[in-house]
């Protein structure tokens, strides 16, 4: 079996799985009582909170515990904006956000906020311009995710967070759900306030994520009940998970630098062998530096992706249509259909995405595997050399 959907979920790291299992059996108390096994709870908590700060250089007291990306996301907005309602009420999004930051936007525009969706270009990137002409003394929040989840395309927000220096009532939130663990990201160096990250996409466990909040930024909390993390985010901790998730973060914080060598070489093969298949065409910017490097996206034009995605698991291959939020949809994508893709393309496109435990090996097979299907697909070699 051939599993390249990392960007949907990766497979937990043994340590990880260890430790988890470890806490469970161990470290059962609630770390809100008074007694040692809580006061042992609370503490281990806390060693994770400082672990997690330190991958992305801030302080412990920045990091809240949520229990996904999603809830990162909403925390991120509803309580920014609840919290701090006088700043203003116009705020800015991308036309390519994950969905639990696009559908937030909608249910603010719906609440009266108005709100602007910067558009992007073919290769999936917004337009600087075009969000500076877009800000105002009015601008309360701008939110623009880091990496792409569909297409893999790195957002400017270095230039972002530096833009907004200039309009410092304006917050700024980034949702790296597809970056940390990958890129260095530094938050305070890149003018962040509020940045979303989650547990399973860098090899640990699901159900958990974290939200890096600025310090002296309030939120107003989605959740109301025991007062936990700081009475930002109530309810029980999840300690087996959040100690984990540090696990996963320490262990891909070393490993960073591996990961990009091993996953940009897998980039060029893949890139390289798909370009090939004269059905298939590459998505996204053709510069390398612009493109995550363990994000192949591609479209089939004229093939639905989900005739491909289950062409290819009979062969032990396992790739996505997209988001794996929405992968079960069959309206064309929204982020292929911001950048212009007609609708053949919009509905066709295919993600490959993967970590640095897949091989060159692997990435031979995926498109031996892939060429197979393709010819499939398309009828017999004669047909195909006709259609050319």
């Amino acid at each position: 079996m051939l599993y390249f959907d990392y960007a949907a979920t990766t497979p937990p790291y043994d340590e990880v799985v260890d430790t988890v299992a470890e806490v469970m059996r161990t470290h059962y108390g609630n770390p809100s009582s008074l007694h040692r096994l809580g006061v042992d709870a609370e503490a281990l908590i806390e060693r994770a909170r400082q672990a997690i700060a330190q991958t992305i250089g801030a302080s412990a007291a920045d990091i809240l515990f949520t229990g996904s990306g999603t809830e990162s996301n909403n925390l991120a907005i509803f309580g920014a904006l609840r919290r701090n309602g006088n700043i203003g009420r116009h705020i800015i999004t991308t036309a390519i956000e994950h969905a639990s930051v696009y559908e937030t936007f909608q249910r603010l525009e719906a609440d009266g906020f108005r709100v602007t969706y910067l558009p992007v270009d073919e290769t999936g990137q917004i337009r600087m311009k075009t969000l500076e002409a877009s800000l105002s003394e009015d601008t309360a929040l701008v939110s623009v995710m880091y990496v792409n989840n569909e297409m893999g395309r790195i957002q400017p927000v270095a230039q972002i967070g530096e833009l907004l220096r200039s309009y410092p009532k304006a917050l700024f939130h980034v949702d790296a759900v597809q970056a940390y663990g990958k890129l260095a990201v530094r938050p305070k160096e890149l003018g962040i306030d509020l940045m979303s990250c989650s547990a399973h996409k860098l090899r640990g466990p699901k159900g958990t994520g974290f939200l890096y909040c600025r310090s002296g930024l309030e939120l107003e909390p989605l959740l109301r009940g025991g007062g936990q993390e700081r009475g930002v985010r109530s309810g029980t901790e999840n300690v087996p998970a959040i100690v984990g998730m540090a696990k996963a973060a320490r262990l891909a914080d070393e490993r960073r630098e591996t990961f990009l060598e091993q996953t940009r070489m897998l980039r060029k093969i893949l890139v390289q062998g798909i370009s090939q298949i004269p059905e298939l065409q590459i998505n996204g910017s053709k510069h390398e530096e612009d493109m995550a490097s363990h994000i192949v996206h591609f479209s089939y034009p004229g093939m639905k992706s989900e005739v491909v995605v289950h062409a290819l698991e009979q062969h032990g291959v396992f790739v996505s249509s997209r988001s794996a939020c929405s992968s079960r949809e069959t309206v064309p994508s929204r982020v292929l259909t911001a950048m212009g893709c007609d609708r053949e393309h919009a509905i066709s496109g295919l993600r490959i995405s993967y970590g640095l435990e897949h091989s060159v090996q692997d990435a031979e097979m995926l498109l031996s595997a892939l060429k197979r299907v393709v010819m499939q697909l398309s009828g017999t070699t004669g047909q195909r050399n006709r259609r050319r």
